[in-house]
């Protein structure tokens, strides 16, 4: 076998040990789960109705509203559910750190790489598993997608994308955390990110020096492309900052992972 098919069959054996570890864990994606499920209930429920009644018609034309609301809040609520998922890959990434499987990883005739792509790859599927009840949920409460089969093939990309890049960056914090209590707090600053941006209100009601951090962190281009395709407006250039921000996050995040797994042992 070359080299590569090595790779194939270690990150497959990797990817199928965190699975299922995942199922082991179930209370933890529940937890990850549940929480952008209770902001969507929150927002759309207690201030969806004055919240939708400020936005422009030009956003959800033919709503009105707490469902105008709705469909501006659940491309934000997406993002959270990304979010939230990746401070599980932390957590678990901290777990395999601490607890001196690493080492002894280390020790047998495996892909190095292949224990890395185990997580990114468990915690891709366990973060699409995510959206899709978080989407499901939205559905039933009302969402009304006006996305085309086109436009749902580039929210699946931009959603992969994203992820991806998330995933990277927590499985890098989760190799620099001297704990695994540390790992599950380190990630906690990515879920404020989209209400620091556009996820939950137009960045233009901001004040201006949050209004201005609002329209360059990185959440906000990637809400508005999803919010474009799933609603049927105009996407500008938001899905080229949105691409640009997710392949630095990812590349950035990638090769400090991969530092990080080389040069630092058990704790």
């Amino acid at each position: 076998m070359s080299a590569l098919s090595y790779a194939v069959t270690d990150s497959t054996t990797m990817l199928r040990r965190n699975l299922r570890r995942l199922t082991r864990y179930p209370s933890l994606t529940l937890m990850l789960i549940g929480m952008p499920i209770v902001f969507l209930l929150l927002f759309v429920y207690v201030f969806g109705g004055q919240l939708g009644a400020g936005l422009s018609h030009q956003l959800n034309a033919g709503h009105t509203g707490r469902s105008r609301y709705l469909n501006y809040l659940t491309p934000g609520i997406m993002l959270m559910t990304v979010a939230a998922a990746v401070q599980g890959t932390a957590i678990v990434v901290a777990m395999d750190m601490t607890g001196g499987i690493i080492d002894r990883f280390r020790t047998m005739p495996i892909a190095r790489a292949s224990v890395l792509t185990g997580h990114v790859l468990a915690s891709m599927i366990q973060t699409l598993l995510s959206i899709a009840v978080v989407l499901g949920v939205a559905i039933a409460l009302g969402f009304r997608p006006a996305a085309n089969a086109a436009d749902w093939l580039g929210v699946l990309g931009v959603v992969l994308l994203f992820a991806f890049a998330l995933i990277w960056l927590a499985t890098a914090l989760g190799l620099a955390a001297k704990s695994v209590e540390t790992a599950s707090n380190t990630p906690m600053f990515l879920t404020l990110l989209p209400f620091l941006g556009s996820g939950f209100v137009p960045a233009s009601t901001m004040p201006v020096g949050l209004r201005q951090f609002a329209t360059y962190q990185p959440f906000t281009p990637v809400t508005e492309t999803l919010r474009a395709l799933l609603t049927g407006t105009q996407v500008g250039d938001n899905a080229t900052l949105a691409i640009a921000w997710c392949v630095g996050i990812a590349l950035a995040s990638y090769i400090w992972a991969r530092h990080l797994y080389s040069h630092r042992g058990a704790r």
